[in-house]
């Protein structure tokens, strides 16, 4: 899709600082952190939201966490805790349409969340 920003991002047309790609989820730095260690964990498939997730996501899906449980070991936040989210919709606080897994780490959160 021409006009989402994650996609772009994907194909390399606007610059991010990637930590993670492979053929079905790539993995940059959030450019506004929320915390000490913030990543977005992007399938390369353009869904919208979590709401259009079908069981024939499945393996997409199991990369996406199993790719976001590497990525926070390597960040060191493997023993201490983290937090996977994904948002769907505005008032859940979505801001780009693009499905996509915030990793959050590196301090204590609290809940609920918002």
């Amino acid at each position: 899709m021409a006009e989402c920003l994650f996609c772009r991002i994907i194909a390399g047309e606007v610059p991010a600082t990637q930590v993670h790609a492979d053929d079905l989820v790539v993995a940059i730095r959030d450019i506004s952190p929320r915390a000490p260690t913030h990543l977005l964990l992007l399938p390369r498939e353009h869904l919208d939201s979590a709401a259009q997730l079908t069981e024939a996501h499945g393996p997409m899906l199991g990369r996406l966490f199993s790719v976001g449980a590497e990525l926070a070991r390597a960040e060191g936040l493997g023993d201490r805790g983290y937090r996977l989210v994904t948002n769907v919709g505005r008032e859940s606080g979505q801001s780009v349409g693009h499905l996509h897994v915030h990793l959050l780490g590196g301090r204590r959160m609290g809940w609920p969340s918002g």
